[in-house]
């Protein structure tokens, strides 16, 4: 059935509104998660100009749990979340987020996805970002929308890339400083183009992480030492930081996110690193200061009445959230909410 409609063109709230059922018992019939009715199944074939054996019959084409994967999986067996994102239904194969450990929506084995969930993909917001406060929104998005929320951490550029793609619904920036005050809007141009919107949520405090032992006490004297540095991924803001302060001096440790950078040097595998300040006091480290940064979410605009998307800026909007992120190490949250076009 999915593939009849797309061969149309059409959204799901188009067929549910020429087959006279509703737009969730069309997604839920293709993702298998409802067996039509006779007279819904005589109802969709009329649509469509088929017999009620093309589209549900056996050897059908129409596999609705075949959902293709946003990207290659390592492994299998596999745990996977499900989401619709332009008109498709993605599959991701289950990895940390900054919520924690969410649940999954099925298995992937044996070539065949083994659907078990309780949640809607059309309800299911995938966000790309390395904020490590964003299980925070997280919880506000659902509580205010009913709408789940999957983080999965990526750097700013790399979160870009897969909005570029079509693979997530937004992406977290921090590319922005008062040295750079267009960082983000910049960045956004030089991935996608124009028709994207800018969500302000933070400005936040990046800077370098010490071993509360360390008897250094500014940002020159580390730099200047002979300190073991981790650094973050190319493309991510901490790395813009970092490449700033060094210079772009080749660095082989590598940390994933914030709260990697922060371990490595808790754990003294290395001396120094950049993150943001929240990271560097839940680790119980010294923190340097070295620039603010201002975190943005950024979306296509073509999305904003997505429920998803409206559910997500009433959250960052909401005086619970505001007053959350202004007790966080780091956080500023002025001008929390602000919209900005990227033309």
């Amino acid at each position: 059935m999915r593939e009849h409609r797309l061969e149309r063109g059409w959204s799901q709230w188009d067929l549910a509104n020429r087959a006279g059922i509703s737009r969730a018992a069309v997604s839920a019939i293709e993702i298998s998660r409802l067996v039509p009715s006779v007279a819904a199944a005589l109802s969709l074939a009329q649509v469509f100009g088929c017999t009620v054996e093309d589209l549900f019959g056996e050897g059908s084409a129409s596999q609705p749990d075949a959902s293709p994967w946003a990207w290659t999986i390592a492994k299998e067996p596999c745990r996977y979340w499900q989401a619709a994102v332009g008109g498709r239904v993605l599959s991701y194969a289950v990895e940390p987020t900054a919520a924690g450990l969410l649940e999954h929506d099925g298995v992937f084995q044996d070539g065949s996805f083994r659907t078990t969930s309780r949640f809607m993909p059309e309800r299911t917001l995938v966000m790309a970002s390395c904020d490590p406060a964003a299980g925070l929104l997280a919880a506000e998005v659902n509580r205010l929308g009913g709408c789940r929320v999957i983080v999965l951490p990526r750097s700013s550029q790399e979160a870009l890339a897969l909005l570029a793609k079509g693979l997530v619904h937004v992406a977290g920036l921090h590319l922005s400083t008062d040295n750079s005050p267009n960082g983000n809007c910049a960045a956004v141009r030089s991935r996608i183009g124009s028709g994207c919107c800018l969500l302000h949520v933070a400005r936040w405090q990046e800077g370098v992480a010490l071993s509360s032992k360390s008897r250094l006490r500014s940002v020159q004297a580390v730099v200047r030492s002979k300190a073991r540095w981790v650094a973050r991924e190319p493309g991510s803001g901490a790395r813009q930081c970092l490449d700033e302060l060094l210079h772009h001096r080749r660095l082989r440790r590598v940390a994933r996110d914030h709260r990697g950078v922060a371990e490595a040097v808790r754990c003294d595998w290395a001396d120094a690193g950049v993150c943001v300040r929240l990271a560097c006091e839940e680790a119980g480290l010294q923190f340097l200061s070295v620039r603010e940064e201002v975190y943005q979410l950024c979306f296509r605009a073509e999305c904003q009445d997505d429920r998803r998307i409206r559910a997500l800026k009433d959250a960052v909007r909401s005086a619970s959230y505001r007053r959350l992120l202004g007790e966080l190490p780091g956080y500023r949250p002025s001008a929390c909410g602000d919209l900005e076009s990227v033309n």
